[in-house]
């Protein structure tokens, strides 16, 4: 007796998106330095047809949900853990801006791990899979 192939989460979520007639989610990375870029490129995409999802929380700027620092650390590793979770829902990744940092670093990295296609606004700044093609990434749109 042949058992189905139980889906993979992926799957299951492929499906569900195909089901919700959800065709293209978009997440943008980068640096909060580059928000007014981000909005930019959420205008883009969102124009084009994307479901387009961003940091929504610049801890740059001063707020009275990360005024304190003991309680703004335990809020950056939420959020942190939140954009992994956009990362995981896109069909692809958009890096904005000619800058990469730890953070973003590890974004790039995850979505890499995930095979999540990856264009850079700024090429340049692609720091490239570790034994990998940097140009074999995905640069359409």
């Amino acid at each position: 007796m042949s058992f189905p192939q139980l889906l993979t989460p992926e799957e299951k979520l492929a499906q569900g998106k195909t089901a919700l007639g959800i065709r293209d989610v978009v997440v943008l990375c980068g640096s909060m330095r580059f928000a007014a870029d981000m909005a930019e490129v959420a205008i883009q995409e969102s124009v084009a047809g994307a479901l387009v999802l961003k940091p929504d929380c610049n801890m740059k700027i001063a707020h009275p949900l990360w005024a304190d620092p003991v309680e703004a650390e335990a809020l950056k590793v939420r959020l942190d853990d939140q954009h992994k979770q956009k990362i995981r829902l896109a069909d692809r990744v958009i890096v904005v801006g000619d800058y990469i940092g730890d953070s973003t670093r590890g974004e790039i990295a995850y979505a890499r791990e995930l095979g999540k296609p990856i264009r850079f606004t700024d090429p340049e700044v692609d720091p490239g899979e570790p034994g990998g093609d940097p140009a074999a990434e995905e640069t359409a749109r």
